[in-house]
């Protein structure tokens, strides 16, 4: 793979992987310069200021993790920017999109400038922000979506934690026919789980899936696709998590694009609420096995998209409260790379399948400027994993702030082994080694970042 490069010297050269890229996977070296990939090939006559010994692993681009929550600012006590992108480099991933649900919500320019602040050279991955889209905010999501930082839109259709709500197709309408670049979406159908409340039963988390149907969930997906299509619009529906969505998305890849999730991929809801308790309580909500199946059908038949990990965490203190008073969410995104992996280890999954969901499908669907490949000319985001290296998750791994994660004792095949943002080692073999050096991610369409 690649071509042999003598005399030259780059800052940072990755040794003796296997590199998987767009023109498929081999034996290469990659040379770093000026935090771009400079060259991929045979560098053996070739130096730098720095090696990385790369023999029996694997170098994937930067994994993408288009969905977290890092509570930062006002819920601080859960997670910040540094903690939760510290979990990520542990995790191998090398840029983050975070969710608006925040106190201030992130709604409004001086929000997201506000946390594009917090985040440079405090984030030790790159970052961008999802601006939340309100009834209030609606006339100005065409510059709000625009703005350096900005990942796009997110809108709740259905209420999760936080305010943000557009429950109503006319206000859902009003934002869709002014943006032009793909909007995300919660969805589930406000209304019917006003009506399902009475169905949760009280100390019983497993009565959660029950209450937040999968016919509450189909029922979403169907009005935005009705007005997406009325308004033009594009949109991206997050964290499926039954059957008749993904068979219903199937049918409308023009305008949707979807996301999977490691939990709904992993966890069985049978099994899980008995064991986890509100542990694994989670909006949209962990199902059964058939759902699951029928999400790796999805993501086997390339209906999905990407995979988002939905981090969101909560303490443990919080977690404890009795259901239906106990948050939804769980970490998820230190855990997406040795989950997912395992999947590949298993057979459920191609790596290049892997890498076109955490990488190249970012990119494809959100318009990322330098990142999902690796490439001359692209920045130098590596994921280095080790796909034979058998592992077993613990809680003290965790580096999020509220130490825990629903995989706690769970082995897995493949784990991450080095994170590299920009030609920075940020991650090896478990160790922090480079300070904090999170830039904020460029898109194509977006004004330039000043």
């Amino acid at each position: 793979m690649g071509q042999s490069v003598t005399s030259q010297s780059f800052d940072l050269i990755l040794r003796g992987g296997t590199v998987v890229n767009q023109d498929g996977i081999g034996a290469a070296d990659i040379g770093v310069r000026d935090g771009r990939i400079a060259a991929i090939g045979d560098l053996s006559q070739a130096s730098a200021g720095t090696e990385r010994d790369c023999r029996g692993l694997h170098l994937l681009p930067g994994v993408i993790d288009s969905q977290v929550h890092f509570r930062e600012p006002g819920l601080d006590h859960k997670e910040d920017l540094e903690t939760g992108s510290r979990a990520a480099v542990m995790g191998g991933v090398t840029t983050v999109f975070e969710m608006p649900n925040t106190n201030p919500q992130t709604t409004t320019p001086e929000a997201l400038a506000d946390k594009v602040r917090r985040g440079h050279h405090r984030m030790h991955c790159d970052f961008a922000f999802w601006v939340g889209g309100t009834h209030e905010n609606a006339a100005d999501v065409a510059e709000l979506e625009r703005l350096p930082g900005a990942a796009g839109i997110k809108v709740f259709i259905g209420s999760s934690t936080g305010s943000l709500l557009v429950e109503d197709d006319a206000g859902i309408a009003e934002i869709l026919k002014r943006i032009r670049r793909r909007a995300a979406f919660h969805a589930e159908d406000e209304a019917m789980l006003r009506e399902r409340k009475p169905l949760r039963v009280p100390g019983d988390p497993s009565s959660h899936p029950v209450w937040r149907s999968p016919e509450a969930a189909l029922k979403a997906t169907q009005r935005l696709v009705r007005i997406a299509r009325e308004t033009g619009a594009r949109i991206h529906v997050l964290h499926i998590s039954t059957a008749e969505e993904m068979r219903f998305l199937a049918d409308h890849k023009d305008v949707a694009t979807a996301e999977l999730t490691p939990h709904h991929l992993t966890l069985d809801g049978d099994e899980a609420y008995a064991r986890l308790g509100t542990l694994v309580q989670m909006n949209p909500p962990v199902r059964d096995a058939a759902h699951r199946e029928a999400l790796w059908w999805g993501l086997t038949q390339g209906v999905a998209d990407v995979l988002g990990s939905d981090h969101a965490p909560h303490t443990l203190e919080e977690k404890a409260k009795p259901y239906p008073d106990s948050p939804s969410g769980m970490t998820g995104v230190q855990t997406l790379v040795p989950i997912m992996l395992d999947h590949v280890a298993a057979g459920r999954l191609s790596l290049a399948r892997f890498v076109d969901l955490t990488s190249a499908g970012p990119k494809r669907l959100f318009g990322l400027a330098r990142k999902g490949r690796l490439a001359v000319g692209y920045d130098a985001d590596v994921t280095v994993v080790d796909l034979k290296r058998r592992e077993t998750i613990t809680n003290g791994w965790i580096a999020s702030r509220c130490g825990w994660t629903p995989y706690d004792g769970v082995a897995v095949t493949g784990w991450p082994v080095g994170t590299v943002v920009r030609g920075h080692a940020v991650m090896w073999e478990g160790s922090l080694e480079t300070p904090s050096r999170g830039e904020v991610a460029k898109f194509e369409e977006a004004f330039p970042a000043r």
